[in-house]
């Protein structure tokens, strides 16, 4: 009796994960376009316009983050009341946060509109004139859009406080579609270097405001703002709002003043130094998102399908999963290594008396102890960080309370998985050459760090 065998049908064709890796790559994308058009399209002006507008995009991103918490606030509030079914006490408390971020936009664009010299004296020091030129031209313009700013993450958090997620989704699609082209217009179209760029972000930050607050205002919207009465300030509403968004203002901003305060420390050094330090951010970061958007596609199609399986089976699965990567790789840019470009200022020796030092040797483990700050941030400090705590002690109580398993899951290799690409980077700029297999060893030395340090400490694995 002879038996017949079944074809197998593999789990996910090219097809299907063509399908699942674009989106994840777009998704990741989106949240970095506006700085890296800004940058990609002021850097046809000269260093001196990309050092300006980096400077002031790194003091722009601090406001906007703290702006954001603050809204954060507000939605905490208005949100408890809706749970508590006080419709009339969420619409007024929607109305002060529109107020509270109206008010504070209005009055850091007032500053900035009056004290920018100073403020960029200030911060970065006795930079260039071409560079502080580029950057006050571009600080106030940044400041005018200050108020727009708010108001447009009032009304996103408004609409998230409602379980509406999609349309702070689309109004940031839409403001990315208008920087970009306006940025192609101003720029290359009627010359208008930094102010072009400046205009540009001007603009689709007020299209993305004006947006949000028309679908705000419409009459089947939970939160409408009935009047400009509704506005008027109420001391207590204000302070329930301020007493969460304060502290989320100040944990939101603490990484990004260092982020500043490297900077400051950059524009020392010059003109070049300043543009070197913008284009390599926004480079790193737009070559981290490829390797996020396959860490969360590896989770996708090799881990969550074994979510309830014996651990051994996902150690197995992690193996076959290296093994497949290397080899494709091989595949495609061959097993020759490659040479890597070494920056000169890299390998030109510093002395301290008798002891010569190259720069490299000090900037990956400062740049790695800066990445575990940030990391260790996220994981103590977030929500999602919580969530994956919480996953890591209990998965399924984690699921019952109602946390998005899967999700955080795929975020958690999506953050590894952008460490692993920062990683490699410093490996390749320390030992200039990459091939397919220079992750093995490596590899195995960070596994036995994690075993010396302690499985699930990422201070012990620091240490090891």
């Amino acid at each position: 009796m002879s038996t017949t065998q079944k074809p197998i049908n593999p789990l996910f064709t090219r097809q299907a994960l063509v399908a699942l890796l674009l989106p994840l790559i777009a998704e990741q994308a989106l949240s970095v376009t506006i700085g890296l058009a800004d940058t990609l399209m002021v850097s046809s002006v000269g260093e001196a316009a990309v050092s300006g507008v980096s400077l002031v995009d790194s003091f722009n991103t601090l406001m906007i983050q703290v702006m954001s918490a603050l809204a954060t606030g507000g939605a905490v509030v208005t949100s408890q009341y809706i749970g508590h079914r006080e419709p009339k006490n969420a619409k007024a408390a929607a109305a002060q946060i529109l107020f509270v971020l109206a008010s504070f936009s209005l009055v850091v664009a007032a500053v900035v509109v009056v004290g920018r010299h100073a403020i960029l004296r200030g911060i970065f020091g006795a930079i260039d004139a071409d560079v502080m030129r580029y950057a006050e031209t571009y600080f106030l313009l940044s400041a005018l859009s200050y108020p727009f700013i708010g108001l447009y993450n009032a009304g996103a958090a408004l609409f998230r406080a409602q379980g509406n997620s999609k349309i702070s989704m689309m109004s940031s699609l839409v403001m990315n579609v208008v920087n970009i082209g306006g940025n192609a217009i101003l720029i290359f179209g009627f010359k208008m270097g930094v102010m072009g760029a400046a205009l540009a972000s001007l603009v689709s930050r007020a299209v993305a405001c004006c947006a949000v607050l028309f679908l705000l205002q419409k009459p089947d919207c939970m939160l409408r703002v009935t009047g400009l009465s509704a506005l008027k300030p109420d001391g207590k509403l204000i302070q329930r709002i301020l007493r969460v968004g304060i502290p989320a203002g100040i944990e939101n901003g603490m990484f990004q003043i260092g982020k500043l305060s490297v900077a400051s420390l950059t524009s020392t050094l010059g003109t070049a130094a300043i543009a070197a330090n913008a284009v390599a951010n926004t480079t790193s970061t737009f070559l981290n998102i490829p390797a996020s958007a396959v860490g969360i596609l590896v989770d996708r199609i090799a881990y969550r399908p074994l979510r309830d399986a014996p651990r051994i089976s996902a150690l197995i699965s992690a193996i076959a999963v290296s093994f497949f990567i290397e080899s494709l790789s091989v595949v495609v840019f061959s097993g020759l290594p490659r040479p890597v470009y070494q920056p000169e200022w890299l390998m030109t020796p510093i002395n301290f008396g008798h002891l010569k030092l190259l720069p490299i040797t000090l900037v990956v483990p400062v740049v790695s102890f800066v990445l575990v700050l940030g990391l260790l941030w996220i994981i103590h400090r977030t929500k999602p960080g919580l969530a994956m705590r919480a996953i890591s002690k209990d998965i399924e109580t984690t699921r019952l309370l109602g946390v998005r398993v899967d999700r955080i899951i795929a975020l958690a290799f999506g953050l590894g998985s952008a460490l692993a690409a920062a990683s490699g980077i410093m490996w390749a700029l320390r030992y200039p050459q990459i091939n397919p297999y220079m992750g093995i060893f490596p590899g195995f030395k960070a596994f036995i760090a994690a075993v010396l340090g302690g499985i699930g400490s990422i201070q012990g694995a620091m240490i090891g």
